[in-house]
C-alpha cells in the first residue's frame, strides 16, 4: 500500500503520514470537473498531503473543494495551510464548526489541555485559520456539485455533535470520518473514538446505523482506508461502543479516575488486543488512546446522569 491508493472509481486515498507514521491517517481525492479533497489530517500532514496532490496533477490553482467530517486536528488541522497553498479551493464544515475554521484558538487550547503543549506539537502543529469568505456551511442533505457526481452531507453526531459523514452519488461510497471509530489495515481489532468532550453513545450508534442505511458502496474510514464489509463493520463499530460504554460505566461505580477507568478498559478488552503488534498498539494509542476514550466516556455517562435527575 503505497502514499496514493485508488479506492474506488475516481476516488484516491492518500496516506498524509500524520506523526510521520504510515497507514494512520488518510484524505481522500475526488476526481472530477472540480477536484476535491475530503479531509485534510493534521497541519503536520500539509507537505505530505501537498505532495501527493502535486503528483496526482493537482496544481495550486486546480484543487476546487476542501471538505472536512468535522474539525478535530487530526482531520481538519491542516485545513488553513492546505487552503493557502490551494487559494481557488472553497472550505466545507458543519455549520457548528465553521467559526472554528476561521479562528482555531479556542479549539487549538482545548486540544492543548488534553495532549499537552509537547505532544500536540508533535502530533498535529499548530492549526492556522481559514478566511472566513472562503467557508461554506455544509450541513445535512446538503450536496457539492462536481459536475460529473456530487458530494452529499450525512448528519452524523456522536463523535462530536458537528461531525458529518460524505457520501459519494456516482459510486454509492461514504466517507465515515471517526463515526466508526479506528480500523488500521491488516490488523483485526476496531476500536472506538470516544473523545472528550462531546462523545454521545447513543447518537454515536444512531450514526452508525445511519451510515449502513445509506452506504451503497464501501465505507472510507479517516483511520484508515476503505472498508468494504459494510453491514460486518458498522455491526462490530456498534458493539465495541456498546462493550467499551458499559465497561467504564461498571468501572464508575468504584473510581472515577480516569488513568483507573482507562486500565479497567485495557484489563476487559485484553483478548481483542492480544494479536496486535506494538507498533500498532502505538498507532491505536496515537489515535484512541484508552485515557482518551475514557475520559469521553465517563464524560457522557456524568452528562447523563445529571440529565435524568435534573
Amino acid at each position: 500500500m503505497g502514499p496514493t491508493f485508488e479506492v474506488a472509481k475516481g476516488i484516491t486515498a492518500i496516506d498524509t503520514r500524520m506523526a510521520g507514521i504510515s497507514r494512520l491517517t488518510s484524505a481522500y481525492l475526488v476526481e472530477s470537473f472540480a477536484p476535491t479533497i475530503i479531509e485534510t489530517g493534521p497541519a503536520t500532514s500539509a507537505d505530505t498531503l501537498t505532495e501527493a496532490l502535486n503528483t496526482l496533477g493537482i496544481g495550486s490553482l486546480d484543487l476546487a473543494h476542501i471538505v472536512v467530517t468535522h474539525i478535530h486536528l487530526d482531520h481538519a488541522g491542516g485545513a488553513g495551510h492546505i487552503a493557502e497553498r490551494f487559494p481557488n479551493a472553497t472550505v466545507w464544515v458543519h455549520a457548528a464548526g465553521a467559526r472554528h475554521l476561521a479562528d482555531p484558538s479556542r479549539l487549538m487550547a482545548s486540544a492543548t489541555r488534553v495532549y499537552g503543549e509537547q505532544r500536540l506539537g508533535s502530533l498535529f502543529g499548530a492549526m492556522k485559520g481559514v478566511a472566513a469568505d472562503r467557508i461554506r456551511v455544509f450541513n445535512d442533505g446538503a450536496a457539492i456539485d462536481l459536475g460529473s457526481r456530487k458530494l452529499v452531507a450525512i448528519d452524523t453526531p456522536g463523535h462530536a455533535s458537528h461531525h458529518i459523514a460524505i457520501q459519494d452519488s456516482a459510486t454509492g461510497v461514504v466517507f465515515t470520518g471517526d463515526a466508526m471509530g479506528v480500523h488500521l489495515p491488516d490488523v483485526p481489532v476496531l476500536r472506538p473514538a470516544a473523545p472528550p468532550p462531546e462523545f454521545d453513545v447513543d447518537k454515536a450508534l444512531d450514526s452508525i446505523e445511519r451510515i449502513r442505511r445509506h452506504a451503497r458502496g464501501s465505507l472510507m474510514l479517516s483511520h484508515f482506508g476503505p472498508i468494504s464489509s459494510v453491514d460486518e463493520t458498522c455491526a462490530e463499530a456498534a458493539r465495541c461502543i456498546k462493550e467499551w460504554s458499559e465497561i467504564v460505566r461498571m468501572a464508575m461505580t468504584k473510581t472515577d479516575d480516569v488513568l483507573e477507568l482507562a486500565a479497567a478498559l485495557r484489563r476487559a478488552t485484553s483478548g481483542d488486543q492480544a494479536n496486535i503488534q506494538a507498533s500498532d498498539q502505538e498507532r491505536f494509542e496515537i489515535l484512541g488512546s484508552y485515557e482518551l476514550n475514557a475520559a469521553g466516556l465517563s464524560r457522557y455517562w456524568r452528562k447523563r446522569e445529571e440529565r435524568e435527575l435534573s
